[in-house]
């Protein structure tokens, strides 16, 4: 599923990600598997369980980005 970062609260490590089907779903930081420092209005791929979102890809910057980053 697609969706936009609307809100992330780096002290608690629990966002909202506003997916393509127009709902709202929470997430814990620790999903993110690609991080970046401004994670606030980036688009993302992510798998939805048990209501919540996980192995959240942030679709910005390189394409090696979405791979944590590596170097070729």
């Amino acid at each position: 599923m697609y969706g936009e970062i609307k809100k992330f609260r780096r002290d608690l490590g629990v966002g909202i990600i506003r997916a393509e089907d127009g709902r709202s779903y929470r997430f814990e930081g620790g999903q993110i598997r690609n991080r970046l420092d401004d994670l606030e209005g980036h688009e993302v791929h992510f798998e939805l369980g048990e209501l919540k979102a996980r192995d959240i890809i942030v679709l910005a910057g390189s394409p090696w980005a979405a791979f944590g980053n590596i170097g070729i």
